[in-house]
């Protein structure tokens, strides 16, 4: 069975979760994984489904032992066992990443999700961002692509944990449209104490 026809069935069954009828493009794939290398590796793929971003990683150079990918729906992570060998799945809801162990607990330096978040509620869009960023270097990257006109993630959820948002590119070789975003911590403000004669010190 073709991706496109099992990435139909999926959508039919849940439209909801998919957020998309076609899997992503090609082009798509190369824009959001356009900033990984062998270096910035571990790397977490969050609902890779067919295995379209997966395969854009691995021929950035990221080593399959230093990929994980999170797929809820259990056909899509069978699939990818099967298609992807050395290359870690895990069948689990991208919500729930926070509480689990990843690579030994060494720090994830990039995520690449492919979840729907326009069709997401907020608090969920918070659970995933605020887990995977548990699991994150200090300097890690969320890279995320959208349909939509503007940020997936509202601005609130950023203020509220402390990330910050730029827009690396557009793609219009994919159907819809695409944005990918890449989302990482705010620099940690320098506290300052006031000496003797009244002027600030580290």
């Amino acid at each position: 069975m073709s991706d496109a026809v099992q990435f139909l069935r999926a959508w039919i069954a849940d439209p909801i979760r998919l957020g998309s009828i076609t899997p992503s493009s090609s082009a798509l794939a190369a824009l959001i994984t356009s900033e990984i290398t062998p270096q910035t590796t571990p790397v977490v793929e969050l609902g890779p489904g067919t295995g379209v971003f997966t395969k854009a990683l691995l021929a950035r150079g990221v080593p399959p032992d230093r990929l994980l990918l999170v797929e809820r729906e259990a056909k899509f992570a069978a699939m990818l066992r099967e298609r992807f060998p050395g290359v870690g799945v895990l069948a689990m809801d991208a919500t729930d990443l926070g509480r689990a162990e990843l690579f030994g607990g060494e720090p994830v330096k990039a995520v690449v999700s492919g979840l729907p978040f326009l069709s997401m509620p907020t608090r969920a869009i918070m659970g995933v961002l605020d887990g995977c960023f548990a699991h994150m270097s200090r300097d890690g990257s969320f890279y995320q692509f959208t349909y939509g006109a503007r940020c997936p993630v509202p601005r609130a959820v950023l203020e509220r944990l402390g990330l910050k948002s730029a827009r690396v590119g557009r793609t219009f070789s994919n159907f819809p449209p695409a944005t990918v975003y890449r989302f990482r911590r705010r620099p940690m403000r320098r506290l300052y104490a006031v000496q003797g004669d009244g002027q600030p010190r580290p």
